[in-house]
């Protein structure tokens, strides 16, 4: 411990260094103000590079890349054996993520942010703590943004350790599991699910409500579902998750199906039930901000709470906690610190499942624009017609446009099929534009191109289909 704590006077702090802080932070410096950013782990980065969604489609890659070795002999492609060797799959994984968190590390000495190791405590509306093992060292600020993430949420039954394990844990395992429950359907449940299934691992999926993937209607994820059958991937619906006995060498898990109980022996069991914001026990209340119920900082449209100079972003306020939607509102609450009248668009923000084959939304959904009492219309076009898609041999799926009945602007649009991921960002693009159906359709896409399925269902919207 420093005798004499005397605070240390800087312009800008940033508490976490995710894809929302380290963003805030690179805008912050390169709109002139002096920035340091309070971390606790050892590399940069937060979540979302280190265990989440970075080392998570390192792995979905070798996964498909794998699945795809076994099952090309209809191409001219065969092997006598093909190798998994995993824990050179998970080095390729983390190879992958160091290069990441590196460039964070770059990017911080590149903008001459300063990096403060250790966990960050608020004293009150001007001043932080930061505490590590052997130093604690107090800050004053004009200003802060507080980008503190989330963490999984653990069940009753299900306390995390050993053979019960979360998102973190199942992304580093060094042996291939033979068999492994998941608790939970949504996209990190149902990502994990496909690329282990790909691998040859036995999956079981044990669903609480009716359907997976339920922020996507059932018409998008029903080539999922067949996909997954294809697989050998189980899914259990309306099962509710009673308990897990861990056997020291494999897991028994129990739930329950219209009354009656289950078990099920894995060799791990995964719980993905959702996250919870890091919020308690940062000192909030010491600065006269106030969370929701659920643990949410509410925020104006510059990100700001309701202390003046203090804003927050990312998991921790209202909104689908992605990646991308964090850094974005990073760059808002930056342009707003600087004086720039920045505020948040959320006029179409992508979503994206990396299962497969690929679902992406952006915009409004069918049910969502009528709810809102527009008078919209929708257009198909499946993959299964364009000529790209044949020649990869992906041709499950389609692109669906959403547009307003009477003048052809885009609201919404859903791609379930190969590159859904890529190619939501056109039709993002296309609404936040304030695009027709007709300018997608007079947009020339490039042939032969999956983009061109885009441009195919624009021409469905307006009435003159070319390919189908």
């Amino acid at each position: 411990m420093v005798v004499g704590d005397f605070p240390i006077d800087l312009d800008t702090i940033v508490i976490g260094s995710g894809p929302g802080g380290y963003v805030a932070a690179v805008h912050a410096a390169e709109l002139g103000q002096k920035v340091a950013v309070v971390e606790k782990e050892p590399t940069l980065g937060g979540i979302c590079l280190n265990v989440g969604c970075i080392p998570s489609k390192a792995l979905i890659q070798v996964s498909h890349n794998y699945r795809t070795a076994l099952d090309n002999e209809d191409q001219g492609i065969s092997a006598d054996k093909v190798n998994l060797d995993f824990k050179k799959v998970q080095g390729f994984k983390q190879s992958v993520v160091k290069r990441m968190t590196n460039g964070v590390s770059y990017l911080f000495k590149k903008n001459k942010i300063e990096l403060l190791r250790g966990t960050a405590y608020i004293k009150d509306a001007h001043n932080i703590r930061v505490m590590n093992d052997d130093h604690a060292q107090t800050y004053t600020f004009k200003n802060l943004i507080i980008a503190t993430g989330s963490h999984p949420i653990e069940i009753p039954g299900f306390k995390f350790g050993g053979r019960i394990i979360d998102s973190t844990g199942a992304l580093a395992l060094d042996k291939l599991p033979k068999k492994m429950v998941l608790i939970g359907g949504g996209y990190i449940g149902c990502e994990l699910a496909s690329a282990y299934a790909n691998f040859g691992t036995e999956v079981t999926i044990i669903e609480g409500t009716d359907r997976i993937l339920r922020n996507y209607d059932k018409e998008l994820t029903a080539p999922v579902l067949k996909n997954f059958k294809h697989k050998g991937i189980k899914v259990v619906t309306n099962a509710m998750a009673k308990s897990a006995n861990d056997k020291g060498d494999s897991v028994d898990v129990t739930y329950e199906v219209d009354g009656k109980a289950e078990t099920i022996n894995a060799d791990y069991v995964l719980v993905s039930v959702g996250r919870k914001p890091n919020t308690a026990n940062i000192g909030l209340e010491q600065a006269g901000i106030k969370t929701d119920k659920r643990g949410l900082i509410p925020v104006d449209a510059s990100g700001k709470t309701s202390v003046d100079h203090i804003y927050a972003i990312g998991d921790i306020v209202a909104g689908p906690a992605l990646a991308h939607k964090a850094s974005y509102e990073g760059k808002i609450a930056a342009e707003a610190i600087a004086g720039k009248p920045s505020v948040v668009d959320y006029h179409a923000i992508p979503a994206v499942c990396y299962v497969d084959p690929e679902v992406a939304s952006t915009g409004l959904e069918p049910d969502e624009a009528k709810e809102q009492g527009l008078d919209v219309k929708t257009a198909k076009f499946p993959f299964s017609a364009n000529g790209r898609a044949v020649s990869m041999k992906a041709t499950e799926g389609f692109a669906r446009l959403v547009y307003m009945k009477d003048t052809g602007v885009l609201v919404g649009a859903q791609i379930v099929g190969a590159e859904a991921s890529n190619l939501i960002a056109e039709l993002t693009l296309a609404i936040e534009s304030g695009n027709t159906v007709e300018d997608v359709a007079l947009t020339i896409h490039a042939h032969p191109s999956l983009s061109e399925i885009l441009m195919d269902d624009a021409d469905v919207a307006t009435g003159f289909p070319t390919n189908i």
